[in-house]
């Protein structure tokens, strides 16, 4: 599997396995043996969240980390994974949304949360923790101390943004650096092989959550980030005739692309969903997909594009085809 290193010099599979259904639609026997293939098969990098899944039947939100401490506990394996989790996006009122009462990234939440997720996942550290979604209710400044506090006392390793505007990144980052103290080394938003038109409102999807070629660039113009595609197999869109592409995806680029998409597919003898993760792992920048499965033939699948390299002209083809978006 290829290796990627993070800001603190922690090296970690470039295949990340998402745990947001452990304990709510992924049952805890299911999610122990996704977990054990794929440290199996070398992987190391498992993503998480405190909010996990507060949405889901029955949830409300830290069931992921609970059954992946449980998983930590039972294996012993705390020390040959790499565990990233996040705050800012867990109802404080039952019933209501990460919107309507969301933690938020206060100094005081962020204490609390990191405390929890602790507590949860049976460690003493996260090696990476991410502020989930924005709060433009704190001052960034007093956000930024808090992360870098964390750090600082050897509580987390890296800290991250995900679902954050870009210019929020960068003045973050920005803050940081001119107090000399640790800040965001890794960004993580929704991306795939597929663009969404970019002029099309959609309640549903996050807020700065679509990775763009000013993202891209971002990024390959920073030495010490790493970004983290998330939804990169889109929930099975690629592949399964009952999951239909999303509304934003309407336009005249994705037939093109999924006409590539499935030409590299037929010259290489991989499947699409593993061409789509083989195109992000090896871009520029590369790209660390994480990816939600629900079986471990699922999992083996995705498993393999790890080892399924693109040579330059199948790249070019796929790059070249239907543009970036609208």
């Amino acid at each position: 599997m290829r290796r990627f290193t993070l800001a603190d010099g922690t090296a970690a599979g470039s295949l990340c396995l998402g745990a947001m259904w452990f304990g709510t639609r992924t049952d805890e026997k299911t999610a122990f043996a996704l977990l054990d293939r794929f440290v199996e098969a070398g992987g190391t990098l498992i993503d998480t969240a405190d909010n996990y899944a507060f949405w889901a039947e029955g949830g409300a939100g830290g069931e992921s980390e609970t059954v992946l401490g449980r998983w930590l506990a039972d294996r012993g394996v705390r020390d040959e994974v790499v565990i990233s989790t996040k705050v800012g996006a867990q109802p404080t009122v039952p019933g209501t949304s990460w919107r309507e009462s969301g933690e938020g990234l206060s100094p005081s939440a962020i204490r609390s949360a990191i405390e929890g997720s602790l507590r949860r996942l049976g460690t003493d550290h996260v090696d990476v923790y991410w502020a989930h979604v924005e709060d433009r209710t704190v001052p960034l400044e007093e956000t930024v101390d808090a992360f870098a506090s964390l750090v600082e006392d050897g509580t987390v390793g890296v800290v991250g943004a995900s679902n954050h505007a870009l210019w929020k990144v960068e003045r973050a980052r920005a803050t940081a650096r001119g107090q000399g103290r640790p800040g965001y080394t890794c960004l993580q938003l929704r991306h795939s092989y597929l663009r969404p038109r970019l002029d099309v409102a959609d309640a549903d999807r996050h807020v700065f959550g679509d990775v763009d070629e000013e993202t891209l660039d971002y990024v390959r113009s920073e030495p010490d980030m790493s970004l983290w595609a998330y939804s990169p197999l889109m929930s099975g869109s690629y592949t399964r005739p009952d999951r239909p592409l999303h509304p934003v995806y309407d336009h005249p680029g994705t037939p093109a692309r999924l006409a590539a998409l499935q030409e590299v597919a037929d010259k290489t003898g991989a499947t699409v969903n593993q061409v789509v993760l083989a195109w992000l792992m090896g871009g520029d920048p590369p790209i660390i997909p994480v990816i939600g499965v629900s079986s471990v033939e699922q999992l083996d699948d995705a498993l393999a594009a790890a080892d399924l390299e693109l040579d330059e002209d199948l790249r070019r083809r796929l790059d070249d085809a239907g543009g970036f978006g609208l």
